[in-house]
């Protein structure tokens, strides 16, 4: 008798699962049974092929080769329309009805909270509005001036280390850009690069580490599992630090901008200024606009300045040092880089980068656009079918996930015949015109695009440029083959070594 309840007890949950994932399946494959892909295992889909960051990018392309179109998969029971087509990218990212963020955002939500990257609705848009005049292009001269003293650091710490044979460029522009966001951002130094100690840099570095590994667990993918982990309670701990950081933060600039508005009134009155708003920081227009409004909490700006602070410096980091690692693979490509760093700095190649140098840097701008072609921070943007729409033909149910590949699409046919070619020529005016717009959004489109992607290509020139004037980029002597992890973010799972010279 007691056999028999053990027993039972045991199949009960497995027959319940079954259950699930039949009926799951069945209700995905009504609407989806004429989309290229299959179903996977039974109970797990797709799961085993996708069960770390590095097999990712392995089995997506895999498959987009195998099919070159848009193709579906299961994780488990839950089914996912893989978009890679650029005219079906932009019926998506398009849409103003229907979508909302990925369940995959939840697992960021720990950090970054309702910010604006997980947010919708109402409250994005109104969030949308306050934050967009901290990147208004009346502010980046202002962020040059912080991209070049980071720079100079960078620069000083990449020639003690240029002594070495190769040097593992990553975790040095890692720092460099955690830097200069929290100033731009800020106002505040955070001294990541002269302290790679800091319980903030490792604080951050341990959350990433922590998304990455539930977004490919079962057990801690799990919200009922979940809390039941040692990684919960280490997740909890390190939020702790991070998020009591950013509120010590927010609250010494409040003091400081309650203490400037007794010593002079003028400005309450210049809140209402649209020209003066645009030169505040990112920060200090959500401290005004809580004073004009206290339907913006303490909470929620801590929450936006988090979600900028982790999608601000992790892509850009990617991007800078793909970039470095290409030109030092394309020396004639770099030569051409470094010839147009002379014209523009009249060979006083040791002066600060001003804002009017940036749109001069015409060939190193298609550089950086390749790199990201190629090698695309953000590989994957997800979204959910909120009602039942219409889409070729066919209904896509409500439920049905939505994984934007910008990985597959930009390296494909989409962007030319020759687009497994390190080519920065493709983004010439000329070329480029005849290419589906959507073919290359590497900062997304739409509604929903990345309202940071002129301060980022801004601060990637610069940043670039300096690193270009003071060396010449040469491949590791003992090169490996590059091996990408993409959870999140498109990273180097070893590294990316190259070998500085000196000019």
């Amino acid at each position: 008798m007691m056999l028999a309840v053990i027993i039972g007890l045991t199949l009960a949950p497995l027959l319940s699962w079954i259950i699930y994932w039949t009926y799951r399946v069945q209700y995905f494959e009504k609407y989806l049974k004429n989309v290229p892909g299959t179903t996977g295992l039974p109970l797990f889909g797709h799961a085993f092929e996708l069960n770390s960051p590095r097999k990712i990018t392995e089995f997506i392309m895999k498959y987009y080769r195998l099919y070159n179109t848009n193709f579906k998969m299961y994780i488990g029971s839950q089914a996912y329309l893989n978009v890679t087509e650029p005219e079906d990218l932009e019926f998506f990212m398009t849409s103003t009805t229907n979508l909302k963020k990925s369940d995959l955002y939840n697992y960021i939500q720990p950090l970054v909270g309702q910010g604006l990257a997980t947010s919708s609705g109402s409250r994005w848009k109104k969030h949308k509005k306050i934050i967009l005049p901290a990147f208004h292009f009346d502010k980046f001269e202002k962020y040059i001036d912080v991209f070049n003293t980071h720079s100079d650091i960078l620069v000083t710490k990449l020639a003690q280390e240029s002594q070495k044979e190769d040097v593992d460029i990553f975790p040095f522009v890692i720092c460099y850009t955690l830097d200069a966001i929290c100033e731009t951002i800020m106002g505040t130094h955070f001294n990541a690069q002269d302290d790679h100690n800091s319980k903030y840099v490792s604080s951050i570095n341990l959350l990433i580490d922590i998304i990455v590994k539930r977004v490919f667990s079962p057990f801690l993918s799990s919200d009922v599992l979940y809390p039941f982990s040692i990684t919960y309670w280490r997740e909890k701990f390190t939020l702790k630090a991070v998020h009591t950081y950013t509120r010590s933060i927010i609250a010494n600039r409040k003091q400081e901008l309650l203490r400037n508005i007794r010593e002079d009134e003028d400005s309450i009155s210049s809140r209402k200024d649209e020209k003066k708003t645009k030169n505040k920081m990112f920060l200090d227009l959500l401290l005004d606009y809580s004073q004009s409004d206290n339907t913006l909490t303490d909470e929620q700006i801590r929450e936006e300045i988090d979600t900028v602070m982790y999608a601000g410096h992790d892509t850009t980091a990617s991007a800078i040092s793909f970039t470095l690692y290409c030109l030092s693979k394309h020396p004639e490509i770099q030569r051409k880089v470094y010839e147009e760093l002379k014209a523009i700095y009249a060979d006083d190649l040791k002066r600060k980068t001003t804002y009017k140098d940036l749109p001069e840097m015409r060939y190193l701008d298609m550089v950086i656009k390749e790199s990201i072609r190629m090698y695309t921070p953000a590989p994957m943007i997800g979204r959910m079918i909120e009602e039942d729409t219409e889409w070729r033909g066919i209904i896509l149910p409500k439920g049905l996930m939505i994984a934007f590949w910008l990985y597959c699409t930009h390296n494909s046919v989409n962007c030319g015949e020759d687009f497994e070619k390190f080519n920065p020529e493709r983004f010439n005016v000329d070329v480029s015109k005849d290419r589906h717009p959507f073919s290359f959004v590497p900062f997304s489109a739409g509604p929903r695009s990345c309202i940071g992607q002129k301060f980022a290509m801004l601060e990637m020139k610069c940043t670039i440029s300096a690193i270009l004037r003071r060396f010449e980029l040469c491949p590791p002597t003992f090169e490996q083959p590059m091996v990408l992890t993409a959870a999140v973010v498109l990273k180097p799972k070893d590294g990316i070594y190259i070998k500085l010279k000196s000019r």
